[in-house]
Formats: structure tokens, C-alpha cells, sequence
């Protein structure tokens, strides 16, 4: 019961008031769905290169230098308009399926990134440039791929479950 009344008082607090009942909401709303929309294209690329499928013919490591700077932009973004977007309704999402099954494909997205970029990333320069990707590092393209596209219709399917 005290865990449902934290997320009702965070409801409640002048900030998610102000969101929640003002031009904020469609504005946070909108920078929300913008900024994962550019994180996401951004990503795509990034990931396909790593799976094999598509943009073989540049070096990952250009196309890293060339996106990772927008994915993380635009990833700070989402976070801080989902945050304004969740407190409005915090005890009805913390309850939502689709909302539970989001934070946790964000959260193996995450460590699928950190793993990759522990392991794999400093053995690039054997793949780097090559067609050929070994398969650790396609499984981690197409792993992030799949988790994204999870999130994303984790983060459609909230305002329909309930």
C-alpha cells in the first residue's frame, strides 16, 4: 500500500500537475515520440551494419563516429519526456503490462549495448572494414534490433492495456 501511495503523491506533485494539465503534455508527448523516432533511425543504421544486413560497404567504426552522438542526444531527450509523460499517470503505469514489459526490454537493450561495447567493440578492427561479421557481433545487431522494436510497442500498447 505504501508503494501504490508514492506513486499517487508523485502524481500529485506540482511538476506532473503542470504537465499533465497543460500544453506541456502534447509537448512532451511530441519531443517524446521525435526524439525516439531520430534515436531509433539513428540506431537502425547502426545495427544493420552490425547484423550483416545492410550498409556492409562502411566501416562500423565510421558510422559510430558518424551516429552515436544523435542516439544518445535524442536517447537523453526521450528520458526526460517519458519521465515528465510518466509521472502524470505514475500508479497506473507502475501497474500497466505494457509498461512493466517496456522498462525491461529497455533495460536487456542496455545491457546488450554495454556487453557489446565491452567485448566487441575493441576487437573491431578484424570486422571493422570486413563483409564478413563474426557471429557474436551479428546476434548483438539483430538482439538490439529485436528489443528496440519491443519497446516501442511496449511503449504503444500502455494506452491500450490496462
Amino acid at each position: 500500500m505504501l508503494q501504490h501511495e508514492f506513486w499517487l503523491n508523485l502524481e500529485y506533485t506540482w511538476l506532473a500537475e503542470q504537465i499533465g494539465a497543460t500544453w506541456l503534455f502534447p509537448l512532451f508527448n511530441s519531443l517524446h515520440v521525435v526524439s525516439i523516432t531520430l534515436m531509433l533511425g539513428a540506431l537502425l543504421m547502426l545495427d544493420l551494419r552490425l547484423s550483416g544486413v545492410a550498409a556492409n560497404v562502411y566501416p562500423y567504426r565510421t558510422l559510430s563516429r558518424d551516429f552515436l552522438l544523435w542516439i544518445w542526444l535524442a536517447f537523453i531527450v526521450a528520458v526526460v519526456t517519458g519521465l515528465g509523460l510518466f509521472i502524470t499517470r505514475a500508479s497506473a503505469h507502475v501497474l500497466n503490462p505494457a509498461f512493466q514489459w517496456k522498462m525491461l526490454l529497455m533495460l536487456l537493450a542496455g545491457l546488450n549495448m554495454l556487453v557489446f561495447h565491452r567485448r566487441s567493440l575493441r576487437l573491431s578492427e578484424g570486422w571493422d572494414n570486413a563483409r564478413s561479421i563474426p557471429l557474436s557481433i551479428r546476434l548483438t545487431g539483430l538482439a538490439s534490433l529485436l528489443l528496440w522494436a519491443g519497446v516501442m510497442l511496449g511503449g504503444r500498447w500502455m494506452g491500450h492495456i490496462i
